[in-house]
């Protein structure tokens, strides 16, 4: 993923610190219509509608599956190492997230005071990450429709790669969030869900652990580690799936 004729992938490596940046993601507190967008279910109209190569969502609506869609495609683009980021899964592995335990905050403590903290500090907003990723989005899009004239997933591929470029900058003048944070929280969820076991939703057909040689659950080959040991490994990779 090193190799310079493929910038897309690569064009973000800065924002290594995504973890723990989205500690002071927003500048202020939750939008009036953030908790509007974070809708706890799909209904079958909507999931019917899902963009190609997500399945059914259980919490992200389509304006907001469409714009991470389009994000995830910026980042992991088709080409010769794997399939586009929306097809590895990368949208079904975050709405997942969402509509889980962690997504809904089940372990942040949110009766505040909420100042704004440093990153080594952790996650310090008064919002889930549900409540985080339904402002974050609708922000985004407020802002290209103001720069560019079209919501994100609207775009060119060109523009797509200039918005999210300017964003990583901090230059991206969006509503009561800080794009650059925002960005990198998007850029940590394409990395978990390109490289987590599958079973969670992402990395479908295990098209980025047979892309870096990984073989899977390691428990089950310690006893071929000195046979690979300084050589390719060539195992098919196993999934928590494969064992259940």
């Amino acid at each position: 993923m090193a190799n310079e004729s493929i910038p897309r992938r690569h064009f973000l490596r800065g924002a290594g610190a995504a973890g723990t940046a989205v500690a002071t993601a927003l500048s202020g507190g939750l939008p009036a219509d953030a908790q509007a967008q974070a809708q706890p279910a799909a209904s079958p109209q909507r999931a019917a509608a899902a963009p190609t190569g997500i399945e059914p969502l259980l919490t992200l609506t389509q304006t907001e599956a469409a714009f991470l869609s389009a994000v995830y495609d910026t980042l992991i683009p088709a080409d010769r190492l794997s399939p586009s980021g929306t097809d590895c899964g990368l949208v079904n592995y975050i709405d997942r997230q969402l509509a889980g335990a962690w997504g809904n905050g089940a372990r942040l403590y949110r009766n505040g005071p909420f100042i704004q903290g440093k990153p080594e500090q952790g996650y310090q907003l008064a919002l889930t990450p549900r409540e985080l990723f339904a402002a974050g989005i609708k922000a985004a899009n407020d802002w290209t429709r103001k720069t560019y004239g079209k919501d994100f997933d609207r775009l060119a591929p060109a523009e797509r790669e200039a918005a999210l470029k300017t964003m990583e900058a901090g230059k991206a003048e969006l509503v009561d969030i800080n794009g650059k944070q925002f960005l990198e929280a998007l850029l940590q969820s394409a990395m978990e869900g390109f490289f987590a076991d599958p079973i969670y939703g992402g990395n479908r057909n295990k098209v980025s652990w047979r892309m870096v040689g990984y073989p899977g659950l390691p428990a089950s080959y310690g006893d071929k580690a000195l046979e690979y040991r300084g050589k390719k490994v060539a195992i098919e990779p196993q999934s928590i799936g494969d064992f259940s």
